[in-house]
């Protein structure tokens, strides 16, 4: 039997989480992000919060890692002040993914970053984000759809070469790209889906949330790079 590589996601803290007779602070993931790693050939470890200082450690025990969706990252990460659309800061979250995709980056292991943590793989290469934009989410809590184009040549059209219907929520999106970064799809108004790193073995950021679709192409991608 073929051993499956090992991806690790990122999961956070929430205060209020009730199961039975229990409420009190747990690390959550939504299952879609396990669950989709599992139906493309990984084993998934969930990753709790750390001190960053552990990350290069943690990351060491991987063959590949994905930053999970969440909420925005703080202005103050890419030298902004905040917008009144921009929701309260996460700081020990933004901490600890950031040093997650610093050490990712630094050991060469394939890095998938979903909607927020594309934007956070951004910012770690120095670039910045739009703190709002209108059109990516239809009602509060719900997944919308739109139609992402990729761009011919790039890792991610490799992976899914034709136009499709992603599932979306972020009002929040990227702005100038960091260093070395390439965008590889967008959305029909413009909106940078997509981007990657080319000068890494597998380096890639979707703006969209593949955990709640039902195409495996972008995951199975990365499972072969750890492979």
């Amino acid at each position: 039997m073929v051993a499956r590589p090992l991806i690790g996601v990122s999961t956070y803290l929430e205060s209020g989480a009730r199961w039975g007779v229990w409420e009190m602070e747990a690390a959550l993931l939504p299952a879609g992000y396990p669950r989709l790693v599992q139906r493309a050939g990984g084993l998934a470890a969930m990753l709790p919060p750390d001190a960053p200082e552990h990350a290069a450690a943690t990351v060491a025990r991987l063959d590949a890692l994905v930053i999970a969706g969440g909420p925005d990252v703080e202005p103050v990460r890419y030298g902004a002040e905040p917008d009144p659309r921009t929701g309260p800061p996460a700081r020990e979250r933004d901490a600890w993914e950031l040093a997650l995709i610093e050490a990712a980056l630094q050991a060469r292991i394939p890095l998938l970053g979903i909607c927020r943590g594309m934007q956070l793989l951004n910012v770690a290469l120095g670039g910045t984000l739009v703190q709002h934009i209108d059109g990516h989410v239809e009602l509060p809590g719900v997944f919308g759809r739109h139609p992402v184009k990729p761009v011919p040549g790039t890792r991610y059209a490799d992976a899914v070469p034709e136009q499709v219907s992603v599932p979306t929520y972020h009002h929040q999106a990227v702005d100038r790209l960091g260093e070395g970064l390439v965008v590889s799809a967008y959305a029909e108004d413009g909106t940078v889906e997509a981007v990657e790193l080319p000068s890494a073995p597998w380096v890639l950021g979707v703006q969209w949330h593949p955990e709640m679709g039902e195409d495996l192409r972008v995951m199975r991608a990365l499972v072969r790079a750890a492979s």
